[in-house]
């Protein structure tokens, strides 16, 4: 599950580590949740042969997935995750799997770790090194009955590792830099030529800290959420729900 994430990097950073032209603007965002726009990066049209122009273009995607074939979004349930085991043959996901695989750059994503009946304890999972991470994502354009369209988007688990597991069993699919090209090349590539990316993260990776309840609102959106809070002794595992706030990736 990734149901939170970060993008505190500026935006000259996500573009550099994307292979992107340059971006546009956009503050930290430290508290990103289902339902908001997102970053994601997808391939480009080709470039004549000696160009050293970026062939990735990046897209602004609303953060669950509608599939082309629904009706009425109203019942139909939020997407904002996709387990990679099957992906390829699910009906919701086939489709993006073969034709828009992306990339989603972030700092980091929380997780939450259950006590008993208490609220779940919240973990900033970030990579120990620092920097940025890129996430395995799928694209859908979505056509509404009006009309118009919009780009909806999720992020692909797959079982958690070692580090991430006392906190929760899933953790979301990264793709190493060296894969970036792999991964988003939809054109002679289908899901079986790139599954062997859908993998948990290398050993020590990450680090899972534990963070304050300030997460669990999405309202809150500054750095103290990510505040190293007390260990605790015991615990478990709780998943965030999905929140309908809406918020500009652009927004000052």
């Amino acid at each position: 599950m990734c149901g939170r994430f970060a993008l505190t990097a500026t935006p000259d950073r996500a573009a550099a580590f994307l292979g992107l032209p340059e971006l546009e603007d956009f503050p930290p965002r430290y508290n990103i949740a289902p339902t908001q726009p997102v970053l994601m990066a997808i391939a480009g049209v080709p470039r004549a042969s000696g160009s050293n122009l970026p062939d990735r273009q990046p897209m602004l995607v609303r953060w669950g997935l509608i599939p082309a074939w629904v009706k009425d979004t109203r019942e139909f349930p939020l997407l904002f995750n996709a387990r990679s085991e099957g992906a390829a043959e699910k009906a919701s996901f086939r489709a993006a799997m073969r034709h828009r695989r992306a990339l989603v750059p972030a700092s980091g994503f929380y997780e939450w770790r259950q006590s008993g009946g208490k609220r779940g304890q919240p973990y900033w999972v970030r990579p120990k090194h620092g920097g940025l991470v890129a996430f395995a994502g799928l694209i859908e354009t979505y056509a509404e009955p009006g009309g118009s369209e919009m780009d909806t988007g999720a992020i692909l688990t797959v079982d958690a590792n070692a580090d991430i597991a006392h906190v929760h069993d899933r953790m979301p699919v990264v793709i190493d830099p060296q894969d970036f090209a792999r991964w988003l090349d939809c054109r002679t590539l289908e899901p079986r030529d790139v599954a062997d990316l859908l993998r948990p993260a290398q050993l020590d990776f990450f680090e899972a800290v534990p963070v304050s309840d300030l997460v669990n609102k999405v309202a809150n959106t500054g750095p103290e959420i990510q505040e190293r809070g007390p260990e605790p002794e015991k615990a478990g595992r709780r998943n965030p729900g999905a929140d309908d706030s809406q918020m500009s990736l652009f927004q000052q």
